[in-house]
């Protein structure tokens, strides 16, 4: 049969709740490791711009992670992407439904691929140069952004 508790023993009865509560809340180191049922993954090879923006490398000291897209790829490149904006920064970009940033980000690994990977089908002058005549329209852009993305994607 239910019997009645004190005050004292309801009490302690919460805290005791209170506490269990706390500690089933509290997730396992065992949790931690395990992997989720569904995991969403990006492109990660040695030469895409995801990877380069991990800074898993050393970058090529021809371009230093703060130099700007400006100063690389020239006056072209100044007058549609902000002044500031660092190479770095384009290798991490999420704006890619733009042509513009899209290529950028794929230019910018491009760039370094040219410096650090043998056997790049592009050298770093090709590279700034096919960015400053893929600038004139958004077809043109889409689709040397395409041929960079395949470039990077290939390279080991």
């Amino acid at each position: 049969m239910l019997r009645l508790l004190r005050p004292s023993q309801l009490g302690q009865l919460v805290l005791l709740l209170l506490l269990l509560l706390i500690v089933c809340s509290v997730p396992s180191t065992t949790a931690k490791t395990q992997r989720p049922g569904f995991l969403f993954t990006r492109t990660t090879g040695r030469c895409t711009p995801h990877y380069w923006g991990s800074r898993r490398e050393a970058w090529p000291r021809m371009v230093p992670q703060t130099s700007t897209v400006s100063k690389v790829f020239g006056s072209r490149a100044y007058e549609r992407y902000r002044s500031d904006l660092t190479l770095l920064e384009a290798t991490v970009r999420n704006d890619e439904e733009n042509v513009y940033p899209r290529l950028l980000k794929q230019a910018s690994a491009a760039l370094l691929n040219s410096y650090a990977r043998k056997g790049f089908p592009y050298s770093a002058w090709e590279v700034k140069t096919l960015v400053i005549q893929a600038l004139v329209s958004d077809k043109a852009a889409a689709l040397q952004a395409q041929r960079f993305s395949v470039a990077n994607e290939a390279c080991h």
